[in-house]
């Protein structure tokens, strides 16, 4: 069989850029082999199985009271007409995301009534809802077996903080979820409308903004990002009127504090660090510059790859700016100039938040919701063997399930963060561009 398949290689003229790698990573078996349509119905079948068990776990786990008392008693004082951000508090302290939060969970409380249980139930759809949009994601882009969707489920944790938890970070993410999905279509506008709108629930889904602005430097030409660019910020301007007009440093101040010094105790990645360190300045610049050294490098050496490097797709950038002003700036701004391919968009997107994540100087429970979703997809991008990407997927749903962490779980997701990091790193990069010379377009004829 297999001198037979090596044999077809040879002589098809197709074949010329399969590499030795790719070929050893053909599937053999209906396992291994990624299908739209298989996926498809198992996806359905999951969403089902995943319905009832939300419907389980309210009727039959106890309710864990954290953050929905504090979300209702902001809600109040803001309805009650309270602009000033500084002064917009809960039980869990001041308030500390933007505009697009207070609105979403008003909207929670009128539907609601404030309670818990029917709060629970609209959270178990929202579940599904991203959950179907994630799938939707993984099919689109055709990376992994139909069978591995599976994962996407079995994560104890992640059914805790929608359900259990009703933390806005799952908000956060099913909004980032369905801007991705937008941008599978290379609905650029929209989907930075979205994005911006995921932003006003939680920053951080700012962890993807390097990676999407890449993209759309890729993708559109330099007027039209920026216009696509002040649409976001006309979101936010938008939301964030009332506070802006009246206590604009309060709110800017409180809503997009980049300094908060999370507490030690909750942390799950770094409990290892002795607090002294933990909480010193030198050691978040540290992570900082590590994140910004991690994100150039990955878009040079593997984003931008096939067109010579980051600098390359900057000089491109200038030229085509060059060329286009003044005489066509004013009105030819949105084109979109290339269509990118599907996964390279999806694994930009992850990978960049990935390494945000890894960099992060404290990642709460709750935060496991910020990338959970894109581990399954991160695994089956490295060359990794099946076995050992299930291995690592298991091991980082423990850790995350170690209440409260330790120095060993927290060294423990340390590392496997990092051996995911050197698989994405050391895999061959995706052809960036949908077009008839491209070999992932020839790979799926």
């Amino acid at each position: 069989m297999g001198d037979k398949l090596r044999s077809k290689v040879r002589k098809s003229p197709e074949a010329s850029s399969v590499t030795g790698h790719e070929l050893s990573k053909t599937p053999t078996t209906l396992l291994d082999r990624p299908n739209k349509n298989l996926a498809g119905i198992f996806a359905c079948a999951l969403l089902v199985f995943d319905a009832v068990l939300i419907l389980f776990i309210i009727a039959y786990v106890p309710y864990t009271k954290i953050d929905w008392d504090a979300y209702m008693s902001q809600v109040s004082e803001f309805l009650n007409g309270e602009r000033d951000y500084s002064n917009i508090e809960g039980d869990t302290g001041p308030l500390v995301y933007p505009a697009g939060f207070l609105y979403v969970y008003t909207a929670i409380q009128y539907i609601t009534g404030g309670l818990v249980h029917p709060a629970q139930i609209l959270f178990g759809a929202l579940y599904i809802i991203n959950l179907a949009i994630v799938f939707f994601i993984y099919i689109k882009t055709d990376v992994l077996p139909w069978w591995a969707l599976t994962l996407l489920c079995l994560s104890k944790r992640v059914h805790s903080i929608f359900v259990l938890r009703l933390f806005n970070d799952c908000i956060a993410t099913t909004l980032l979820h369905a801007a991705l999905a937008t941008l599978l279509y290379q609905k650029w506008w929209l989907g930075l409308i979205i994005f911006s709108l995921a932003v006003s629930i939680k920053m951080n889904v700012l962890l993807f903004a390097p990676s999407l602005l890449l993209l759309m430097l890729k993708a559109m030409d330099i007027s039209g990002t920026i216009v696509a660019l002040g649409g976001a910020a006309f979101v936010q301007i938008l939301l964030g009127f009332p506070f802006l007009v009246s206590y604009p440093v309060a709110y800017v101040s409180g809503a997009f504090n980049l300094g908060r010094v999370f507490i030690h105790f909750w942390s799950v990645n770094f409990k290892f660090v002795p607090e002294p360190v933990f909480v010193s300045k030198a050691f978040a610049v540290s992570l900082l510059i590590l994140h910004l050294g991690l994100l150039a490098i990955f878009a040079h050496k593997k984003w931008c790859k096939h067109e010579g490097g980051l600098v390359n797709v900057m000089h491109s950038v200038y030229i085509s700016t060059v060329s286009r002003f003044p005489l066509q700036g004013l009105y030819a701004y949105g084109t979109t100039s290339k269509t990118l391919n599907e996964e390279h968009i999806v694994t930009t997107m992850f990978v960049g938040n990935f390494i945000g994540i890894i960099c992060a100087r404290s990642l709460h429970y709750q935060f496991y919701s910020w990338y959970f979703f894109s581990v399954p997809y991160l695994l089956w991008k490295t060359p990794f063997p099946t076995p050992l990407r299930i291995a690592l997927f298991v091991a980082v749903e423990y850790c995350w399930n170690v209440y409260p962490s330790n120095n060993y779980s927290s060294g423990i997701l340390v590392c496997i963060h990092l051996m995911i990091l050197w698989g994405l790193w050391i895999a061959p990069p995706e052809y960036p561009y949908m077009d008839d010379k491209s070999p992932a377009k020839r790979k799926k004829r």
